[in-house]
């Protein structure tokens, strides 16, 4: 089972979206574009218990540490087959660390439109730090550097496939494990990234979008 949003969708909305994204991915795959997926998700020192194979007539059993820690937030970038950026952060992600990464991805998208002609698109929810005024103020810059937001409907996080990076991350990498301190998770966390790139074709790199105190 899951938690789903479905009867909270608007089907029309739903649908324009689906045939708007449809047609970016093919321009990706045509490499007339570059289309990447952003998403943040989060993660903690307990994971969730489930099921598992064990001894027969035994009981497979998840330890519980000293504390259970701080929340980890970890936000994704991802661009299937060439590279997927990470950036980790205890609490909360805010709006001006979402401006921080986009202006490096501007950057990047500035170099290739002047070079190909190509722009760089970038796939994301409707979440309050990727609309937030400040954000909002900045588009028309980016855009003129080549780099355009495609904003999925609400309710439709389905829809962003990078949502099956955390899913595969949190059952494969860090199911049945709990661990002593936020440090030793983020570890985790990078390992479990890198591997999926390893399998899937992709880079791995990690970014820090907050200056150390």
């Amino acid at each position: 089972m899951r938690v789903s949003h479905q009867k909270r969708q608007d089907p029309h909305q739903r649908l324009a979206k689906k045939n708007d994204l449809e047609m970016l991915e093919l321009a990706a795959a045509a490499d007339e574009i570059d289309l990447l997926y952003l998403d943040e998700s989060g993660c903690c020192l307990w994971s969730a218990v489930s099921y598992s194979y064990y001894f027969k007539g035994e009981q497979k059993r998840q330890e519980q540490t000293k504390k259970r820690g701080k929340r980890l937030s970890v936000l994704g970038l991802w661009q299937p087959l060439v590279k997927f950026i990470c950036s980790l952060v205890l609490g909360s992600w805010k709006s001006e660390d979402f401006i921080k990464l986009m202006e490096q991805q501007a950057q990047v998208a500035g170099a290739i439109y002047q070079r190909t002609g190509r722009i760089r698109v970038i796939t994301l929810d409707n979440g309050s730090i990727h609309t937030s005024k400040a954000v909002k103020q900045k588009l028309p810059q980016w855009q003129g550097m080549g780099l355009y937001l495609f904003f999925l409907p609400p309710y439709c996080s389905e829809m962003n496939p990078i949502e099956l990076e955390w899913e595969h991350l949190k059952r494969d990498q860090l199911v049945a494990q709990m661990f002593e301190s936020e440090s030793e998770l983020a570890y985790q966390v990078s390992v479990g990234l890198e591997a999926r790139g390893q399998r899937n074709g992709h880079k791995f790199q990690t970014v820090n979008l907050r200056a150390r105190k």
